[in-house]
Order: C-alpha cells, then structure tokens, then sequence
C-alpha cells in the first residue's frame, strides 16, 4: 500500500476509535518475525511495549520486519514499514516522516508513550540507513 492510500483510507474513517480498529488490522497484516530475532539485538529502546526491528538490504534498497507485544504498536510498526520499506538509505534519510504522521493525525491522537515509541522507530531506522 503507497502511504498516499493509507492517507485517504485515514482520511475516510469517521472518529479514532474507527482508525485505531483500521490501525490493529495492519498490524494484524504484519509477516510474522520469526522468534530469533525476538532478541535484545534488534530491540528498539525507547518504546514502552516490546519492539524488534530487523532490517534486510537488496539491491541497495533496505527493508525491514517488525514486530510487538501490543497490537496497536504492531499496526504502527506497519504504517512506519510503508513509509520506509524497500527504500535507498539516501531515501529514507529524506523522508518528512513527520509530516506524514501530522496528515494521518498520529501526532495529536497518540498517547506521548507510544509518540516516543513511533520516534524511537524511526531513529532506529535511520540509524540502520546510516550503517548499512
């Protein structure tokens, strides 16, 4: 899905309540990560629930699995692969990943954990963009 589908998709639900349901069924959607990569190694710090990120490159092109103990975080960790998978680390180093966030509303509808959380996910990205 382009992130300009999720926007109107986002843009189409009535009330948060509808949009944190739809943000579930992404995360619901997720390829499951497989349990070794379940480690502190791939943990992103600065999240309040658990959550892994692995990347992989191709191509010069980086992408990423992710996975959660919780189910909302999971459907965020699935809006923040959209917007970074299969990307060049020069890409994804100039996303505004904040104006994306700022049109799905994230920004003022997240709790200020899980806000922390959905940075500390994409510092964690950039920072594999930087070293790989």
């Amino acid at each position: 899905m382009e992130i300009s589908e999720l926007i109107d998709n986002f843009e189409f639900l009535d009330g948060w309540e509808d949009k944190y349901r739809y943000i579930i069924e992404l995360g619901e959607k997720l390829s499951p990560l497989a349990a070794e990569f379940h480690t502190e190694e791939w943990k992103v710090r600065g999240c309040q629930s658990q959550v892994w990120l692995v990347p992989q490159i191709q191509d010069g092109k980086i992408s990423f699995s992710g996975d959660s103990d919780a189910m909302i975080v999971k459907g965020l960790i699935a809006i923040v692969l959209m917007i970074y998978n299969h990307k060049s680390p020069t890409e994804i180093k100039s996303i505004a990943v904040d104006d994306i966030f700022a049109k799905l509303g994230l920004e003022e509808h997240l709790s200020p954990s899980r806000r922390n959380g959905l940075i500390s996910m994409t510092e964690k990205i950039k920072h594999y963009a930087e070293v790989l």
